[in-house]
């Protein structure tokens, strides 16, 4: 028999096929089921307008069977089958698809093609040494087989075949060290495989199974019976119309394939056509998962074309911002082919990817309209999320997730949006004012704080790392400068209070010098109008506010320069004030310990640890004594 050849073009094509393309082996079986879905979707199609070449729909079937001795493992359907030529012109070419030649001739949605690229059946060569085709199309006398053990090239014959359709043999490679082939040749191993990729081919896919029944009668003894099982599920639940699928079933999906104990926060299940058409079913989780936070959390969605698995998480369909976000994508538009493993490079993926992205905010935005309870239990687990991508890539997404994001008030201690923030602002107030703390009760504590309520305005209270940088990410909102309290840019003072203020700085300057000397490590020392009760507290001068420099300073690779710079404020009115300008005139070694305990003390109610703990409490025995 003549073995004919592959086109150069084909016989590179074909080693890249068995060496590189795909990423997993296990992919060909999904390749060739796909085809035989395909094959399958060509006769009914066919059968709308000859009648006679169809079967009943629930007679078309995918069958798989494996003969260990033989080392073989069979794929079958009862398709279109191919002919001589077609055999010749499918297979003889790599990349040539007869799926999409047939798409093409055939623009209809009656069908459902999957397979338009042309390469899948090759995957075949990554586990199998040789591949026997044999293909019988309705009404043809003759059946034809096609045979191949790779680059080498193939045959192609006449045979005998009873059935229409076609028969795919693939002869399963010997074990090696890196790779075991062997599985392949198991049903179990098999039965996963359908389930993990093909579980929503809507035609069924069965395999005989072995198993051991007790023989009725004689509780003793078991017999050996073959048992046909149905592998995949057919019709997945996102196919249907989301009015009748209830909400019992969407938690039972949910829990199953995302391995959570509690139910999804919220659903979203929608279909979406226009450019690029798709269906989306999407969960958003009530909990962070435990490794959430941890690099090893892997974010994205599965990806189907027409119920077929291309991608189990494809990264690329969330941004990290959306990253708690689980769920499946099932589009048509996107081609079963070569770019599988690349699909970051595909358009149609990026469109959805922006679609599904827009989807996902207005739903949450709605969350927080209709139910806040339930919002702010989403924003409690993800919410930090959502900061992070408004400061990620330089603020380019801030726009999006700004009316997101909320922040604990000093009004009543509750959630507030930025939205709500400016909506209550009192006549004359020109700033948004936040305060940083470990909690949002330490932020409150904070003197300067303590000033600004009591001038009738609403602080947002910051306790987490990312907040500020959140804040000083977003600049303003609605033309409202945020302003940390703790900084040189608070002034609440009248213009009268301020010239007042600016005329004891001028007369203390020699008494804020010593202070300053007696301390040191600060940038400056001044008198201030808005302590309230308090004698002291620090702020800082410049972009760097006192709670960034911390989280900075907690960073692996903190330089020496992440470092605030100080400003100690003391209170001009207060009666320690009082004190330490007496000592300076007559004691100036005591004077210049007042100041450290006073410096110490202003450390404290910043969140600040203790320069020198030793020489504190020293200062303090001295003083009780």
């Amino acid at each position: 028999m003549e073995k004919r050849q592959f086109q150069t073009e084909s016989k590179k094509l074909l080693d890249m096929m068995i060496n590189s393309i795909y990423t997993h082996r296990e992919i060909f079986l999904r390749e060739l089921i796909s085809n035989a879905s395909d094959a399958i979707d060509k006769r009914y199609f066919r059968s709308l307008t000859d009648t006679e070449s169809g079967l009943p729909r629930e007679e078309y079937e995918i069958s798989l069977s494996v003969d260990k001795d033989a080392g073989t493992l069979t794929v079958s359907d009862n398709g279109c089958g191919m002919s001589a030529q077609e055999l010749e012109n499918n297979l003889g070419t790599i990349a040539k698809s007869g799926s999409q030649d047939f798409k093409t001739e055939n623009n209809s949605d009656t069908v459902d093609i999957i397979g338009q690229f042309g390469v899948g059946f090759y995957s075949a060569f990554m586990v199998a040494d040789k591949v026997t085709v044999t293909s019988k199309v309705y009404g043809a006398d003759k059946a034809y087989r096609w045979e191949s053990e790779g680059v080498d090239g193939y045959t192609l014959e006449e045979c005998e075949k009873e059935t229409v359709g076609t028969e795919i043999v693939l002869h399963i490679k010997p074990d090696t060290e890196e790779e075991d082939y062997c599985e392949y040749l198991d049903q179990y191993s098999l039965q996963r495989l359908v389930k993990k990729y093909s579980d929503y081919i809507h035609y069924p896919i069965r395999m005989d199974f072995e198993t051991e029944k007790p023989v009725e009668g004689d509780s003793g003894k078991t017999e050996k019976v073959i048992e046909r099982r149905t592998l995949n599920s057919i019709t997945p639940i996102w196919k249907k119309p989301a009015s009748e699928v209830t909400e019992e079933e969407y938690k039972n999906f949910y829990s199953s394939k995302y391995y959570d104990y509690e139910a999804p926060l919220k659903t979203l299940h929608y279909k979406q056509e226009g450019t690029v058409e798709y269906t989306a079913l999407l969960f958003i989780p009530s909990h962070a998962p435990f490794d959430y936070y941890s690099k090893s959390y892997e974010k994205g969605l599965t990806l189907y074309s027409s119920g077929v698995m291309i991608m189990d998480r494809c990264a690329d369909m969330l941004p990290d911002y959306f990253s708690f976000v689980k769920g499946l994508i099932d589009s048509s538009d996107i081609s079963l082919n070569i770019s599988r493993e690349t699909l970051q490079q595909d358009y149609q993926l990026r469109t959805i990817a922006k679609a599904v992205e827009k989807k996902i905010k207005n739903e949450l935005a709605k969350l927080m309209e209709t139910d806040r309870e339930k919002y702010e239990t989403f924003f409690k687990a993800f919410g930090s999320q959502l900061k992070y991508g408004v400061y990620s890539d330089y603020g380019a997404h801030k726009e999006l997730l700004q009316d997101l994001i909320m922040f604990i008030s000093s009004n009543e201690m509750k959630y507030v949006t930025l939205k709500e923030y400016v909506g209550r602002m009192p006549e004359g107030q020109k700033s948004i004012y936040y305060a940083c703390g470990d909690t949002p009760e330490k932020a409150l504590r904070l003197p300067q704080a303590a000033a600004v309520k009591e001038k009738g305005y609403e602080i947002l209270l910051l306790s987490e790392d990312i907040d500020e940088f959140t804040l000083q990410t977003l600049m303003n909102y609605e033309d409202k400068k945020f302003v940390n309290v703790s900084t040189d840019e608070l002034d609440l003072a009248t213009e009268d209070e301020n010239k007042k203020l600016e005329k004891e700085n001028e007369s203390g300057k020699e008494l804020l010098d010593f202070i300053k000397e007696s301390v040191g490590g600060l940038n400056s020392v001044k008198f201030s109008n808005t302590l309230g009760g308090h004698p002291a507290a620090l702020s800082s001068e410049g972009g760097m506010s006192i709670e960034m420099a911390r989280v900075l300073s907690k960073m692996p690779d903190a330089g020496e320069g992440l470092k605030a710079s100080l400003v100690l404020e003391i209170n001009s009115s207060h009666a320690v004030t009082e004190k330490i300008k007496a000592l300076y005139e007559s004691d100036k070694e005591k004077c210049k310990k007042y100041c450290k305990l006073l410096y110490a003390q202003a450390r404290l109610l910043s969140g600040l640890e203790i320069e020198d703990a030793e020489e504190f409490t020293s200062l303090v025995s001295e003083l009780m004594v």
